[in-house]
């Protein structure tokens, strides 16, 4: 059975994800800072018949409880398929160079490019025991450079100093991961599930959280033909899904 690890997995998009990949057959580990919130979540997918899901505790910004949860799933399942790195945070506003608090900046980068990179490296050993593993970075569009220079691109106006930047390295760390692992199994990913409705933005985006979980499993659940050091985003139009950097 494939086995998956989400991180920040017990609501919005990450839940939603855990559901799919669940109906799929997927062992998932659903990951949450707070175990009994994540167990509690759990127990009511139970209820509604959903399976092989099990609650860990899991925080980004917290070495000893990352290696625990690594340690976890080593001793239960050996090694580890899929990493979806879900977990962040979009920090206070104003988020202007004059507004801001350097300490917010850290804060917002601690979970969203920090963060990452310590899970990546706690878990790799476990993924390189699998015969296809997959690394999903979940992004955002707000972390290309490339659309944030276009006055017409339609989200152009909106700029924050502490989410678009650590977006835009956690974008370059992708790239850098998916080099190193070049020569082995694995697809490494950068997936923007698109502007959607959710607790994060106060559900104002137009998309489903449906529609966003659906996005990031079809960019990871990918055959060996599939691309790496890539950036897809369900918000670009075209049938590739590739967005600019």
């Amino acid at each position: 059975m494939i086995t998956a690890l989400i991180t920040g997995a017990n609501r919005s998009i990450g839940l939603e994800t855990v559901k799919q990949l669940s109906k799929k057959g997927v062992f998932v580990y659903l990951g949450s800072r707070d175990l009994s919130k994540g167990e509690a979540v759990v127990k009511d997918l139970n209820e509604k018949g959903f399976q092989n899901i099990k609650a860990i505790q899991i925080d980004s910004t917290k070495p000893d409880i990352i290696l625990a949860a690594k340690n976890t799933i080593e001793s239960e399942q050996g090694k580890l398929d899929i990493l979806i790195n879900n977990a962040g945070i979009s920090g206070t506003y104003p988020q202007t160079t004059s507004d801001v608090k350097i300490m917010e900046v850290r804060e917002v980068f601690d979970t969203n490019f920090f963060g990452v990179i310590s899970v990546t490296k706690a878990f790799l050993e476990l993924l390189k025991k699998s015969d296809r593993p997959r690394i999903s970075n979940i992004t955002s569009g707000l972390g290309s450079l490339t659309l944030h220079s276009d006055p017409t691109w339609k989200y152009y106006n909106f700029k924050a100093i502490s989410y678009v930047t650590s977006k835009a390295a956690l974008n370059s760390f992708t790239i850098i991961l998916a080099f190193e692992l070049k020569d082995l199994n694995f697809k490494v990913n950068a997936i923007d599930p698109g502007y959607t409705a959710t607790d994060f933005n106060h559900h104002s985006g137009p998309g489903s959280v449906e529609s966003a979980a659906s996005f990031i499993i079809k960019h990871t659940l990918t055959d060996d033909a599939a691309p790496t050091g890539q950036f897809f985003s369900n918000d670009i139009e075209d049938d590739s899904g590739i967005s600019p950097w």
